[in-house]
């Protein structure tokens, strides 16, 4: 075993003592989740919101249209924007996967660019960018994780120097090859912000009645425009992404607020139940009370 693979190994042991459920539990750092999983789970869907997840034992593959890409201890997951894909977990009691979660501050990365400046080691924003990206765990960023695990043990160092450090993992990202991805994310003036900005229309009110045509002249493109730049950030239709992202807000309700699966479906703006059943039932393989009943038996905490 090499010197890096024992350190992934110790990262690995340290960030489990902090895994209080499987899936995502809260670490004593703002905006870091710790990742557990110590059974193998097949491909299924699942939404992520904007992150950076690193693995530091087990993998995970993701497909996100016609795209596979898998994360594990030599490469980083980035997602720009809260996006529906498909996951498959490897994992097992012996070799758990174990990781962590950074919520991405937009307003930690915009100060940053600023701190930047006009450095030209940036990457030029590209003409079209997806939301979800793969990247190299280079040495700086592994050595910044490390130390971000160490302040994890004293509650005042994990509030006052936990942040920092999350700013420097940051920076790392914003100096590799998913720099451009990330810039693009605050660039105003970009296809991708303007895609990352219907995206939050639709996260604060998917229980609205949306059309395309009122969420492209949003962004000031045509409805044609909006379609080809939106599948290109998500992989998917404007309205196939507003229903999978009511589907999985109506599951969160489920399992995190106890909602039943009528009351859950009008909260996210469904009007007839047993269309809301259909969906859910195509989306996630089960009904509602069979994908309830079965998160709860394998206690796993979902990212919300």
């Amino acid at each position: 075993m090499t010197e890096i693979d024992q350190l992934r190994g110790r990262m690995a042991r340290q960030a489990m003592r902090f895994a209080s459920v499987k899936g995502y539990s809260p670490s004593p750092v703002p905006k870091v989740n710790i990742l557990y999983v110590n059974e193998y789970y097949p491909r299924q869907p699942v939404m992520y919101e904007p992150g950076i997840v690193i693995v530091f034992q087990g993998h995970k593959v993701g497909y996100c249209g016609n795209k596979v890409f898998q994360y594990d201890p030599r490469n980083y997951l980035l997602m720009t924007v809260p996006l529906p894909f498909e996951c498959e977990t490897f994992a097992s009691p012996q070799q758990p996967l174990v990781g962590l979660a950074v919520n991405i501050d937009t307003q930690v990365l915009q100060d940053l660019l600023i701190d930047i400046g006009d450095d030209d080691y940036l990457m030029k924003p590209r003409v079209e960018s997806s939301g979800v990206n793969l990247a190299p765990l280079t040495d700086e960023m592994l050595c910044a994780t490390e130390r971000l695990l160490d302040v994890m043990e004293k509650p005042l160092d994990a509030r006052v120097l936990g942040p920092q450090i999350v700013r420097e993992l940051l920076y790392y990202v914003l100096r590799g090859s998913c720099g451009a991805s990330l810039q693009e994310l605050v660039n105003r003036h970009t296809h991708f912000s303007q895609i990352a900005k219907a995206l939050r229309r639709i996260e604060s009110q998917y229980a609205d009645n949306l059309n395309v045509e009122q969420l492209a002249n949003e962004v000031n493109m045509s409805i044609s425009a909006f379609h080809h730049n939106f599948k290109a950030v998500t992989n998917t239709s404007p309205l196939q992404y507003v229903k999978s992202y009511r589907l999985h807000k109506a599951r969160l309700l489920m399992v995190h607020d106890g909602l039943k699966a009528s009351t859950a479906a009008i909260r996210v703006g469904y009007e007839s139940a047993s269309q809301f059943s259909r969906e859910f039932k195509r989306l996630f393989g089960m009904t509602p009370s069979d994908e309830l009943a079965r998160l709860r038996d394998s206690n796993v905490m979902m990212q919300g």
